[in-house]
């Protein structure tokens, strides 16, 4: 699952790996959340082009949106199939821009959150679906929601799944619709190699949504200091095999 993630690298930057033709300027996020504006990549007539959605993917067939349950994962080994995400999984692919992502670890009463993020510093491409939402009087409205996978090794510890990210060499791939079905596309639905990524934890201070600075990515332990891994406690390990979806997959 992934409930808040950052975007903190520079627009050139974002633009260069991304390569849209758009010239947005934006700033740093730190503490982003559901239901908040997000930056999407997506393709047009051939190109790339950036554009903003609401965090919260809303189908087109909904008809009461304020009941309808906020949609912010869609679990990519069921998205072809599941309704809610099937028409996206066709159609409207997309990447969501990103520089890493926060999770929490239930360790008996604690849940310590974590950050997790590309060793190497650069930013991510997580893999994301997007829908237009059209209101009784026309009004149009844009969503996106992440697509998770399985967590690889690095983040097993810590939390069951964990997005799906997208390397460049994917991203016409996942993106051209048009061109690659859904069955093709979805081999790209995997977990992150294992030596991709690191995690620590961080303060609790990121549970607040309001709090949006680059503190949140402080670790509480100093990185040479923290253990090579983290290792699941036995409640973590009895939550696993209890409850084997993230909420999901029974309502879509």
């Amino acid at each position: 699952m992934c409930g808040r993630y950052t975007v903190t690298s520079s627009p050139e930057a974002l633009r260069a790996l991304f390569g849209y033709e758009e010239q947005p300027n934006f700033p740093a996020r730190y503490n982003i959340a559901p239901m908040q504006p997000i930056s999407i990549v997506r393709m047009v007539d051939g190109k790339r082009h950036f554009a903003l959605a609401r965090w919260g993917l809303l189908p087109s067939w909904v008809k009461a949106p304020k009941t309808f349950t906020l949609l912010i994962n869609a679990r990519g080994e069921s998205a072809a199939d599941k309704p809610a995400f099937r028409a996206a999984m066709k159609r409207r692919r997309c990447l969501i821009p990103a520089d890493g992502f926060y999770e929490w670890q239930a360790a008996g009463d604690r849940k310590p959150p974590f950050y997790v993020r590309a060793k190497s510093g650069a930013p991510l491409a997580f893999a994301g679906l997007w829908e237009t939402w059209t209101g009784p009087n026309g009004e149009e409205l844009e969503t996106a929601a992440i697509v998770t996978t399985r967590a690889n090794r690095t983040l097993a510890p810590i939390h069951e799944r964990m997005p799906v990210i997208v390397p460049p060499e994917g991203f016409d791939l996942w993106l051209n619709a048009n061109a690659v079905d859904a069955t093709t596309a979805a081999a790209l639905i995997a977990p992150a190699p294992d030596n991709l990524l690191e995690a620590y934890e961080i303060s609790t201070a990121v549970n607040r949504t309001a709090n949006d600075n680059s503190k949140l990515l402080e670790p509480v332990v100093p990185p040479q200091l923290q253990p090579a891994s983290v290792k699941p406690t036995a409640k973590r390990a009895h939550a696993k095999r209890a409850k084997k979806d993230d909420g999901q997959a029974s309502l879509l």
